[in-house]
């Protein structure tokens, strides 16, 4: 499996950057784009690197409904497209009540799309899936939340969800943002593919600080022998600073690619 960082916060090389995430997954023969970053600028890295993605992709995987994930989608159509079908709330932080969820309605991505939504998980190929609504099964994941419902309800973000590969029997696994936990992620990822052996996470895990959540993903990732960690985007700096401490990991930029 190949996996190309078409778009992250950090700029690697001639590459543009963004808040953002967006990924090429190549496997099984299939190339898959999970996420899209907030503008062209997947599309614009894409091009650098040599690759045609509205040629040569033809699914593409939202991992949630949020701007920086899914707004670039405005660049893309007639490709199938797969989410959690909670992923087109209209949703906003509480600091300042601004809006956070993706640019358009349901209408939209049913005309522009060939839309498929699911809670629960779906096999992409031979050895990916997507990994539907994730249980939150632990007690210091998705424990509390900055943003809001139209409604005013807290909003938890439900429609959170992953990729999981199986590479040599192990898994590799995929996140958009983690908002429903990296460490409910895997466990999750474990349960829909029947194996136990974790070999690789990367993505945004949606920890920023040096807090018990930090503490804890650490204290999982190595009680699980998770060899390879590669957190980015949303994955701030004191986290990833505690993450060195038990680690040996690079910095995730745009333009790299990781073989699996």
């Amino acid at each position: 499996m190949q996996i190309t960082i078409l778009t992250d916060n950090v700029a690697g090389g001639r590459f543009l950057a963004e808040h953002g995430l967006s990924y090429l997954i190549e496997i099984d023969n299939e190339k898959i784009l999970f996420d899209t970053g907030h503008s062209d600028v997947f599309l614009k890295n894409a091009e650098k690197l040599g690759i045609n993605i509205k040629e040569d992709v033809k699914q593409v995987v939202l991992s949630h409904g949020h701007w920086d994930h899914g707004n670039g989608l405005a660049y893309l159509s007639g490709k199938q497209l797969l989410t959690h079908p909670g992923a087109f709330i209209k949703r906003y932080r509480k600091r300042d009540n601004s809006p956070i969820g993706l640019y358009a309605g349901r209408d939209i991505f049913e005309q522009n799309f060939t839309l498929q939504t699911s809670k629960i998980p779906v096999q992409l190929s031979s050895n990916l899936w997507f990994m539907g609504e994730i249980p939150r099964t632990n007690d210091f994941e998705s424990q509390s939340t900055t943003f809001l419902l139209d409604n005013s309800e807290e909003d938890f973000i439900d429609d959170d969800s992953a990729l999981v590969a199986i590479i040599d029997e192990q898994l590799v696994v995929i996140s958009g943002c983690a908002h429903s936990g990296i460490c409910n992620i895997c466990e999750y990822a474990k349960k829909i593919t029947g194996l136990s052996k974790i070999k690789a996470v990367m993505g945004g895990f949606h920890l920023k600080k040096k807090d018990r959540q930090t503490l804890k993903t650490i204290e999982y990732f190595k009680a699980n022998g998770i060899k390879t960690i590669l957190p980015s985007h949303c994955t701030q700096l004191p986290a990833k600073a505690l993450f060195l401490e038990h680690f040996i990991f690079p910095e995730v930029k745009t333009g790299m690619v990781f073989h699996f």
